[in-house]
């Protein structure tokens, strides 16, 4: 298929940088492969699992005071924690 685009400039720079990298002047070749990759990648994003974060209680230690995150450090870490 022929078609005419309009490339942003940063996108433009992008290809040509890897043209560069694959020391080619095929600009077609390069697009369709970078297109193809892309378009693979979101693909295989869609169909992944979601990653999902699971909570759990940690507790509190005793002795500590967790409403002065400062004061929390220099207990833990000392003085030297800045």
């Amino acid at each position: 298929m022929r078609t005419t685009i309009t490339l942003d400039e940063d996108v433009a720079e992008k290809l040509q940088t890897e043209m560069r990298r694959r020391r080619t002047t095929n600009f077609k070749e390069t697009l369709n492969d970078v297109l193809r990759r892309g378009l693979l990648a979101r693909r295989e994003l869609a169909a992944a699992k979601p990653f999902k974060v699971r909570a759990r209680r940690l507790g509190n230690k005793p002795g500590l005071n967790y409403d002065n995150v400062g004061e929390l450090l220099e207990q833990l870490e000392g003085s030297s924690h800045k």
